[in-house]
């Protein structure tokens, strides 16, 4: 029965983030530890994966729509990959409550981050193609490292860094989701490595995930202003970092 409960949940999930241009790990990982599952050995690879999962379903509706500059795309996606797995090796060394600990500040920022921008108008020029790849690369290498660690895609760093070199939020969100399915995959591979993932918990919540993501594309592309994907994706971040760090500090 959990695993229905707990599939429902990421269906619901899924659904909010693929608007979002995330796999939704920022959500899926408090979600099955608060269900009782391990934060390291379950939690981050099955979130990851999960991560991988919805931003793959969402983004190949993206593609189609041709949303997403594949282009721009490239460099993002060659250094997060990279950086993904070290991420997920580092993640045996440091303590579970450091590891929430530093994820809830991680979804803290990104939360105020979209709250605040979420009133700027929208980017009308995009930095040149050469500039914005170096610009991109380089960070994108930490987003991975960062995303492989705590067991998220890095969506939520990629998104704001997009906007920051002129993408419209839109287009910011899908080409992010593109990205985002192969750094979890990356960070993915890395905890497999190491025995972590419950079977049966990947089989209910992928199938969730499929379906929950690929609504929320639809949704995304027809309806969704900018504005309310800024202001639902920071208010959602924020009130779950609370509720993560709560469970350790108090």
């Amino acid at each position: 029965m959990i695993y229905f409960i707990v599939s429902f949940i990421v269906l619901i999930c899924a659904f909010i983030f693929s608007m979002l241009g995330l796999g939704g790990a920022l959500l899926y990982i408090p979600i099955f530890k608060w269900f009782g599952f391990d934060f390291k050995t379950v939690a981050i690879p099955t979130g990851l994966f999960l991560n991988g999962i919805t931003a793959l379903s969402s983004s190949i509706y993206y593609l189609k729509s041709k949303m997403v500059d594949i282009k721009g795309a490239i460099p993002m996606i060659i250094t997060s990959f990279i950086g993904a797995p070290l991420g997920a090796y580092t993640t045996k060394f440091i303590p579970t409550s450091t590891l929430i600990i530093l994820f809830a500040i991680g979804m803290s920022i990104a939360g105020i981050r979209m709250i605040l921008s979420s009133s700027y108008a929208e980017p009308t020029s995009l930095m040149p193609f050469l500039k914005r790849a170096v610009i991109t690369g380089s960070i994108s290498f930490f987003i991975g490292f960062i995303a492989g660690l705590l067991g998220i895609g890095g969506g939520f760093l990629f998104v704001p860094m997009l906007i920051a070199v002129g993408y419209p939020t839109k287009i910011a969100a899908a080409t992010t989701s593109f990205i985002v399915v192969f750094s979890s995959f990356s960070g993915f591979a890395g905890h497999v490595t190491e025995g972590h993932f419950d079977l049966r918990l990947l089989i209910f919540t992928t199938i969730a995930v499929i379906i929950g993501s690929q609504i929320g594309a639809r949704v995304m592309k027809g309806k969704m202003k900018p504005l309310w994907i800024k202001r639902l994706f920071g208010f959602i971040l924020i009130g779950v970092a609370i509720k993560l760090v709560s469970k350790i500090l108090f």
